[in-house]
C-alpha cells in the first residue's frame, strides 16, 4: 500500500511539471506556494477532523514542536531557499539538485531512524541515481564551482530530507498522516504570509484576475494530490525505500514532453529512464523492516 501511495505521488510529481507550464501566472512565486498551502492545510485539517472525530486533544499524539518544525522547515523556510537560489542558478541545475534528496534522506534515515539499507536495495537506489544523473545530463551547464544559488538549492533540499525524517518519526510515534500534512501545509504558509507581507507584495494576491485564480486552484488540487500520496506513503513504508521512488517523477515528465509536448528525447535520456525503471522495480519489490517508536 505505501509503495503503491508513493509511486502515485511520484506520477502525479511528473504530470505537474509539465502541466505547471501552462499554469504559469506572473504572481509572485512566494505568494503562489503560500496561497496553495494555506488552501491544502485548511483541507487536511478538514480531513484530520474527521479521523479523529472532531476530538482535537487527539492531535496530540507527539508534541506540538514535532509539527512545527515540520512545517517552518519543509512548508516554508525551505520554499524560501528553493526560490531563492532559483533566482540565481538556472532551472536545470535546480531540478536536478533537488532530484538529490534521496541521497540526504537515506544517510539521514540511516542514522535518526535506524533504517537499514539491504544490498540489494543499495543496488537500486545506485541504479536509479546513476539513471537521474544521465537524464538531467542534457540540461545541466557544467561550473567550476557551485553558485551561491546551487547552494541555496541544496540547503533547501536537505531541509526537505530533515522534514521528512521528522514526519516518519512523528508517524512512528502514532501521530496521523493527515494531522502531519495539515502542520506541514498551514505552518509553512504562515511563514511564507509573513515573508509576503515583509516584503509588501500582499497587493499581488488581492489584485489576482479570475484566470490567474483558476490556475491556482487547479496547481492547489495537483499539489493536494501530492501530498496526500506521499505523507500517506510513507506512513507504510520506510523513508529510505520511498523517497528513491520519486526520481520515477522526471521520467513521467519525459514521456509526456515527447508524446504530449513533442519534445525531443536524445538517447542518454532514454537510457537514464531505463535504469530509473530498473531501479524501482527492484526497491518496489523490496520489504521495508518498520521501526518502533521511541
Amino acid at each position: 500500500m505505501g509503495t503503491f501511495l508513493v509511486i502515485c505521488a511520484a506520477i502525479i510529481s511528473g504530470f505537474s511539471i509539465p502541466i505547471n507550464k501552462f499554469l504559469i501566472t506572473d504572481l509572485d512565486p512566494t505568494i503562489f506556494t503560500a496561497t496553495r498551502a494555506i488552501l491544502i492545510g485548511i483541507g487536511f485539517f478538514i480531513l484530520a477532523s474527521f479521523e479523529n472525530k472532531f476530538d482535537y486533544k487527539k492531535f496530540k499524539k507527539v508534541p506540538w514542536k514535532y509539527l512545527l518544525v515540520i512545517g517552518f522547515l519543509g512548508g516554508g523556510l525551505a520554499f524560501l531557499l528553493y526560490f531563492s537560489g532559483l533566482k540565481l542558478t538556472t532551472s536545470g541545475r535546480a531540478a536536478f539538485l533537488q532530484k538529490t534528496m534521496p541521497i540526504y534522506t537515506i544517510i539521514l534515515a540511516f542514522f535518526f531512524l535506524k533504517e537499514k539499507i539491504k544490498r540489494k536495495q543499495f543496488f537500486a537506489i545506485s541504479l536509479m541515481l546513476i539513471g537521474m544523473i544521465a537524464l538531467h545530463s542534457t540540461e545541466i551547464e557544467p561550473t567550476g564551482i557551485a553558485s551561491l544559488g546551487d547552494l541555496l538549492v541544496i540547503s533547501a533540499t536537505i531541509l526537505w530530507s530533515i522534514e521528512n525524517i521528522i514526519a516518519k518519526k512523528a508517524m512512528i510515534k502514532g501521530e496521523s498522516n493527515f494531522v502531519v500534512t495539515f502542520a506541514r501545509m498551514f505552518f509553512g504558509a504562515i511563514l511564507l504570509f509573513g515573508f509576503v507581507l515583509f516584503l509588501g507584495k500582499i497587493n499581488q494576491l488581492l489584485n489576482l484576475t479570475y484566470e490567474q485564480v483558476g490556475k491556482l486552484l487547479l496547481s492547489t488540487f495537483i499539489l493536494f494530490g501530492y501530498v496526500l500520496t506521499w505523507y500517506w506513503g510513507i506512513k507504510y513504508i520506510n523513508i529510505s525505500k520511498a523517497a528513491p521512488l520519486l526520481l520515477l517523477s522526471p521520467v513521467i515528465s519525459l514521456l509526456l514532453g515527447v508524446f504530449w509536448l513533442g519534445e525531443p528525447a536524445p538517447s542518454v535520456q532514454i537510457l537514464g529512464s531505463a535504469l530509473i525503471l530498473a531501479g524501482a522495480y527492484i526497491l518496489s519489490r523490496i520489504r521495508s523492516e518498520f521501526v518502533t517508536a521511541t
